[in-house]
């Protein structure tokens, strides 16, 4: 699917700033939002919203379709009244640019609790009314979702494969008694939801009314300590015990020497397909509740994906499995329509790839700080790109541009540099005006680029498991000059309407004599 010529950045919402130690979806993602409005921006991507698992990466989330309680705005739930200043006390001394991620959730759960026990206390009004409607609309996956945080808070987050037998592989019986036992811990985990989800809306419809859409993510896998894998054992690749015999991974690649494992397990794509692709079919049509464009992660990975014996300690022992390639594509069609997805083509790609990408005219990403490790006719380089594409300065999996320059071999500086016309001062905005010049449809840049960040600002480096996903900038960071000059970029390459430049207009056909 073709997309209107525009521009966008790439800016997790936990990495806004905010008095309460991440950002959220309160205030500042409006800020935020009026911010790019000024800046000429169109399109806003984010990373999995899902609530993060190990390493609190969320591409390791606890649930497919649950939303990132961290998330929840606090001054939403001060002005429904469930919260009183004296509830956010005493307020811990967090860092401003950087997220302690334990310290964060250990402030903001208490908070989230006390909102919910004076919510529940009302227990009447349009908002019980609201809360259960939202809970009969999404009970397909709140129930297990909810029941399976409550049982990972009681068994002090232990993997389910370790928790009592029988609630591990689901026996009815203890199920119903856990229910009981956990009762109000299953409708607390059950309000945190309801409030990401309206609040969530309130944002997106925000952003929408101002001309900007939301880019979601789509992991391929799940982490298996979620309720997915727990709910669903027979749609993945377990053991008799519910471990994984195999796991998701790449091979040895431009990031990592032995690869990545990355530990997911791996799906039954048969019984899957079998279901005509059930799970699959709600995981899009609930992800497009949330955003208007989805970017489908590790896309290759659906038309073959590396299997790794669990066993194995690195992803270099592995192997290509075929995946389910069009037949998932074709079913999602047929149930939720031509949907407007971006493929992460990136990695091992192959013709049967590109010819699946192609099929579903899905477009495909172009990463620039890949383009000056080679020759001219590197496909990195802008000149090869093609319209139905998304050229990003930089992923969420790459170090920042400045980063990324001030570590490259000198031969990729010089052909930068040649290419661009730059020097080493000005290559971030170098490289974004390259990318907005290109003729790919969309042009995205982290929001570290655009501030002009070294390698303090990465978001995640591919292969280390603990340490990433904490950066967050402070509006301190953010001048006029930073706007001025991604509207300027935008306007001028056809991105952005031209109305704010000053240009001379001349009738069309003359020129300036």
């Amino acid at each position: 699917m073709r997309f209107p010529r525009s521009s966008g950045i790439l800016l997790h919402p936990t990495s806004l700033p905010g008095p309460h130690g991440c950002g959220d979806l309160g205030d500042v993602a409006r800020h935020f939002i009026e911010w790019m409005v000024v800046a000429g921006q169109s399109i806003w991507q984010v990373l999995p919203l899902e609530p993060t698992g190990y390493g609190n990466s969320p591409y390791m989330a606890l649930s497919a379709f649950a939303g990132n309680p961290l998330l929840i705005g606090l001054e939403g739930l001060l002005e429904k009244g469930w919260l009183n200043q004296g509830d956010l006390a005493p307020l811990p001394v967090l860092p401003v640019r950087k997220i302690d991620f334990t310290a964060v959730i250990r402030f903001r759960t208490r908070v989230l609790r006390r909102a919910a026990e004076k919510f529940f206390a009302q227990s009447k009004g349009s908002g019980v009314t609201d809360f259960e409607t939202f809970c009969d609309q999404q009970k397909s996956w709140l129930e297990d979702f909810a029941l399976f945080k409550a049982l990972d808070d009681h068994f002090g987050s232990l993997e389910w494969t370790d928790w009592d037998r029988d609630l591990a592989q689901r026996k009815e019986k203890s199920v119903e008694s856990a229910k009981q036992e956990l009762a109000d811990e299953i409708k607390f985990w059950k309000f945190t939801q309801w409030q990401f989800y309206r609040q969530w809306a309130d944002v997106k419809k925000y952003a929408n009314d101002r001309g900007i859409k939301i880019v979601g993510d789509i992991p391929i896998f799940v982490a298996h300590h979620s309720a997915d894998v727990w709910s669903h054992p027979e749609l993945f690749s377990l053991d008799k015990n519910g471990r994984p015999k195999v796991v998701a991974g790449v091979p040895p690649d431009y990031f990592s020497e032995t690869g990545q494992r990355w530990g997911n397990p791996l799906y039954r794509w048969e019984m899957m397909e079998a279901d005509h692709f059930r799970w699959w079919v709600e995981r899009f049509r609930r992800s497009f509740l949330l955003t208007d464009i989805v970017r489908l992660d590790h896309f290759r990975g659906f038309v073959g994906y590396w299997e790794i014996p669990a066993s194995e300690k690195t992803a270099v022992k592995g192997r290509w499995v075929k995946g389910p390639k069009e037949r998932l594509f074709k079913t999602v069609q047929r149930r939720l329509g031509n949907l407007p997805i971006i493929a992460e083509d990136l990695g091992v790609i192959t013709p049967e790839v590109t010819s699946l990408r192609d099929e579903f005219e899905f477009p495909g990403m172009e990463v620039l700080q890949f383009a000056f490790a080679g020759n001219p006719d590197n496909p990195f380089l802008p000149h090869r790109y093609e319209h139905n594409s998304v050229v990003y300065t930089g992923t969420h999996d790459n170090d920042t541009t400045r980063g990324w320059f001030d570590s490259a071999t000198e031969r990729e500086k010089v052909l930068a540099r040649r290419y661009c016309c730059s020097n080493d001062q000005t290559i971030c905005d170098d490289l974004i005006r390259f990318a907005s010049r290109s003729v790919a449809d969309l042009a995205i840049f982290p929001f570290q680029d655009v501030l002009g960040l070294g390698s303090e600002g990465r978001m995640n480096f591919p292969g280390k498991a603990l340490g990433n996903w904490d950066w967050r900038f402070a509006w301190d960071q953010v001048g006029p000059e930073h706007a001025l000059k991604m509207y300027d970029i935008a306007a001028l390459s056809g991105r952005a309407a031209p109305d704010r430049l000053n240009l001379p207009v001349y009738p069309q056909g003359k020129r300036r004599s």
